[in-house]
C-alpha cells in the first residue's frame, strides 16, 4: 500500500504546493511512483500541472468522462451525494515531462463537502446515513494509488482547520508542515501544537466506532506521524538567511524542539528516534531549508516544471544572468534531493519494522 504523506500548515503563503510539486517530482526522478492530490479548493497544485490557461477546457474540470470521475470532488460525491455507485479510483493526470508522477485534480466543489463532513465527524457515527463519510477519503486516495502502482502520495491541503483537513491529517501516514520565518508562523506552531493531538485523539475514538468500521468505505486505523518541518522563502545573503530571517529561523526552531516536538512524542504522533536517524536528519532541525528563488518560483509555474528543470529557453536569459539563474537551480534541484531521499530513507526503515 501506498505512503500517504500529508502537507499542512493552517497558515497560508508557506509554499505548501511548491513543495509537493517538487518534492514529488524530485521522488519521482529517483525511481518512485508518486501521486498528489489536491485537496485544496483553490486548486493551485492542479492549475500548475494543467497550467492555468487551459484550466477552463481541462477535462478533469468537467468532473466524470465514460462514468469515471476525473477530479477530488467527483471521485468523493458516490459518498456525499448518497449515489448508488461506490467510490472508484479517479483518472488521473500523468504530469507531462515526468513518466512517475500523476497528478488527482483538485476541484473548488471540494468546499462544499466540508460542512457535511463535519456534522458526520462530530457525531462519531451515531447516524447510519453519514457513516460512510469520516472513510471516504483515505479510501478514494488508496483506491486510486493502488490503480497507478503508487509508492508514494503527497496530499496538498488547504489553509485551515476545517473538517476536511483534519479528516486527511488524520488518516495519513506522515505529515509534513512547511513554514516561512515569520511571526505568524510561529503562532502556527504554537496553534498545532493543542490542535494536532485534539484531530489524533478524535481518530482514535473514530477508528473503534463499530458503525464506522461497518460502513462502505471504512475508517482507517492509521496514526499519522511527523515527517519533518520545511522553512522556506527567506532572504539569502552570502548563501546563509539574512540576519532578519535567521532570528525568525531560530525561534521556529526553537518552538519546534521546546513546545512542538514533545506534544507529538506525547500523543504518539512521532516515529521511533532510530527511523529519524535512518533517514539521516534530527526532526528537529528542519528537513529541507530552502531561500526565496523569486522569478524562478514564477517560471516554474508558468512551465510547468521544477526549477530544477528549467532549461535556458525557457528562462530566456544568457550570460551572467543565465549563470547566475543556473547556479541557483542547481542549488534548488540539490535540497529537494536531499529531502527526497531523506523521505523514501525514513518510508523504507518504516516497512522494515
Amino acid at each position: 500500500m501506498a505512503t500517504v504523506i500529508s502537507l499542512f500548515n493552517h497558515k497560508g503563503g508557506v509554499s505548501k504546493t511548491t513543495t509537493a510539486f517538487n518534492l514529488g517530482w524530485m521522488l519521482g526522478r529517483l525511481g518512485k511512483n508518486v501521486l498528489m492530490v489536491d485537496c485544496d479548493p483553490q486548486c493551485n497544485l492542479t492549475g500548475m500541472v494543467l497550467g492555468l490557461e487551459d484550466m477552463e477546457t481541462a477535462e478533469s474540470i468537467q468532473g466524470s468522462k465514460d462514468g469515471r470521475p476525473l477530479n477530488i470532488r467527483e471521485g468523493l460525491a458516490p459518498a456525499f451525494e448518497s449515489r448508488p455507485a461506490l467510490i472508484q479510483a479517479v483518472e488521473c493526470v500523468q504530469v507531462p515531462g515526468n513518466e512517475r508522477l500523476w497528478l488527482l485534480p483538485g476541484h473548488i466543489g471540494m468546499a462544499e463537502y466540508e460542512v457535511t463532513l463535519g456534522i458526520a465527524q462530530e457525531l462519531s457515527g451515531s447516524l447510519v446515513t453519514l457513516r460512510n463519510l469520516p472513510g471516504s477519503l483515505r479510501y478514494l486516495i488508496d483506491r486510486t494509488a493502488l490503480e497507478y502502482d503508487i509508492d508514494i502520495v503527497l496530499v496538498d491541503m488547504s489553509p485551515s482547520l476545517g473538517s476536511i483537513n483534519q479528516n486527511l491529517l488524520a488518516t495519513s501516514d506522515l505529515f509534513l508542515v512547511p513554514m516561512h520565518p515569520d511571526y505568524f508562523s510561529t503562532m502556527a506552531i504554537n496553534s498545532l501544537t493543542t490542535v494536532l493531538p485534539k484531530w489524533k485523539a478524535w481518530a482514535d475514538a473514530a477508528s473503534s466506532i463499530p458503525t464506522l468500521q461497518q460502513a462502505e468505505y471504512p475508517f482507517p486505523n492509521t496514526t499519522p506521524r511527523f515527517l519533518g518541518y520545511v522553512v522556506q522563502k527567506y532572504r539569502p545573503r552570502a548563501g546563509v538567511p539574512s540576519q532578519a530571517f535567521q532570528t525568525w529561523i531560530d525561534q521556529l526552531e526553537h518552538a519546534v524542539a521546546g513546545t512542538f516536538i514533545p506534544a507529538m512524542q506525547a500523543n504518539g504522533l512521532m516515529l521511533d528516534p532510530a527511523i529519524y536517524e535512518a533517514g539521516g536528519y534530527d526532526p528537529a532541525q528542519p528537513i529541507l531549508q530552502m531561500p526565496d528563488f523569486n522569478s524562478l518560483i514564477a517560471s516554474s509555474q508558468e512551465h510547468q516544471v521544477p526549477i530544477f528543470e528549467l532549461t535556458p529557453v525557457q528562462l530566456q536569459q544568457a550570460g551572467r544572468v543565465l549563470a547566475t539563474s543556473q547556479a541557483s537551480q542547481q542549488q534548488f534541484g540539490e535540497l529537494f534531493q536531499v529531502t527526497a531521499k531523506r523521505t523514501i530513507r525514513v518510508i523504507d526503515a518504516i516497512g522494515a519494522r
